[in-house]
């Protein structure tokens, strides 16, 4: 007989979790990821940086998964869910195919949004993959290499002035640790510029940094931000990004702040599968596209389907929607995988969805963090201690977190910066593929090109 198919689109938390809980269940999982590995993607701001290597916060799936024989791991982007059918449509490098299911976890993670203004993200990438991060790394570090060069101090000035926009857990990490790049990392490596003299502006809409974390955390930030150099402009909105500066609409008024190397970490969205999905099956979505769910975690009139992490709305047993946090998709992932050995084993329906807030936490340069548990408030080196020990925990891998160990050590203790290699392709990359457009599609009509051609020539 058949085993139960069970369908996973995503290998982020939610769907990684779901899958190791799977792991003795008699289930056959496929996987749908559209990059090969998994990310760990709270430390992205570490690669972008020049702290960690790629590698260190994104191992293979299928390393992390060998030992798990009732995985088989598809690549491809999940393009349409026929829900009747039950199966999902998927777009991989070059070829298309389908794979049917008895069950389905969507946990495809979160898209970066720019509140209708998807132009800006030519000028301001985003802080959601890999291809985000080294983009970035190369603009940072290519943007010392350039002011170098500059005789114009008004050029010199646009190349050393990085504006990061979005002032929670990930802005204010990357504005912190661009600070300690520019004060800290570099000075003495460069014999025409004083990289000290950059300056870092944190740019947010709302009146206080990391404002999920109250008063007194937010304040703590706030003032170990200035202490790092960075400048802070709350109720400051964004209106326009190109490529040498940023408008802003500030308690001023309208200021252009003059740059070249602009960061977006001000918000988030569900990705356009949530969406697709919500058509298919008659549900709801809210304004970031995410599927309303029933307390089971399952789209409504569809017990079979899941849907967990960034995707899905929900709201907790007070009335506050679940935050977008790593824990909520993982304990999602647990959930839904008890749900459906549960099923499996002809058990009754368990109790809904309950998540457990661990707390929260976000470093704002070394040996400084801040840490909301429960109804404690740490700032400072506790907080940076256990702001380690979580992140290490969860890092996939032995070897992953010896290195990042080691890179920490010479990073945090030392001055240096392991991974500064950045390319010219990293760098311009985004502009090209956008110019170029799909290079998969292109091989392919290339491809038939070709095959049309070789046809034509020896029927002649």
């Amino acid at each position: 007989m058949q085993r139960h198919r069970v369908v996973v689109i995503g290998a982020g938390f939610g769907g990684l979790f779901a899958i190791k809980a799977l792991k003795k269940a008699d289930v056959d999982i496929t996987l749908i990821n559209g990059t090969a590995y998994h990310l760990f993607q709270p430390l992205l701001y570490q690669v972008a940086t020049g702290i960690l290597s790629q590698g260190e916060i994104a191992p293979p799936i299928r390393e992390v998964l060998k030992r798990q024989d009732n995985v088989d791991v598809r690549l491809g982007w999940a393009s349409h869910i026929d829900v009747e059918k039950k199966i999902v449509s998927v777009e991989g490098p070059g070829v298309d195919y389908e794979v049917p299911y008895d069950t389905l976890i969507v946990a495809a993670g979160a898209a970066q949004s720019y509140f209708g203004h998807d132009q800006f993200a030519d000028h301001a990438p985003g802080m959601k993959n890999i291809d985000d991060a080294l983009e970035l790394r190369a603009r940072i570090f290519g943007a010392f290499e350039i002011a170098d060069l500059q005789t114009d101090p008004e050029a010199i000035d646009r190349w050393l002035t990085f504006v990061v926009v979005g002032a929670g857990p990930t802005g204010t990490e990357m504005a912190g640790q661009i600070a300690e790049l520019a004060h800290r990392n570099l000075p003495g490596q460069y014999k025409h510029i004083d990289p000290r003299k950059a300056r870092i502006i944190l740019v947010d809409a709302l009146p206080a940094v990391l404002n999920t974390f109250g008063d007194h955390l937010s304040t703590r930030a706030l003032r170990q931000l200035h202490l790092l150099g960075v400048e802070v402009e709350l109720n400051t909105r964004v209106v326009g990004v190109d490529a040498t500066g940023i408008e802003v609409e500030t308690e001023r008024g309208h200021e252009r702040i003059p740059s070249m190397t602009k960061v977006w970490a001000a918000g988030v969205s569900a990705p356009p599968l949530a969406r697709k999905l919500a058509d298919a099956a008659g549900a709801k979505v809210d304004r970031a596209g995410r599927v309303f769910v029933e307390p089971d975690l399952t789209v409504p009139g569809h017990p079979e389907i899941f849907v967990l992490g960034d995707m899905m709305n929900l709201d907790d047993e007070h009335g506050q929607l679940l935050p977008g946090v790593a824990q909520v998709a993982i304990q999602g992932g647990k959930y839904a995988a008890g749900t459906i050995k549960n099923r499996l084993a002809g058990k009754p329906a368990g109790k809904p969805f309950k998540y457990f807030d661990k707390g929260s936490l976000a470093t704002i340069s070394r040996f400084s963090a801040v840490a909301s548990i429960w109804k404690l408030r740490l700032d400072g080196f506790p907080a940076w201690l256990i702001w380690v020990a979580v992140h290490l925990f969860y890092l996939v891998g032995f070897k992953n977190r010896v290195t990042a160990v080691m890179h920490w050590a010479i990073s945090f203790l030392g001055r240096g910066r392991s991974e500064r290699v950045a390319t010219v392709q990293q760098a311009f990359a985004r502009r090209a593929i956008h110019e170029y457009g799909d290079p998969f599609e292109r091989a392919r009509e290339e491809a038939a090109a070709s095959d049309e051609a070789s046809r034509l020539s020896e029927q002649h």
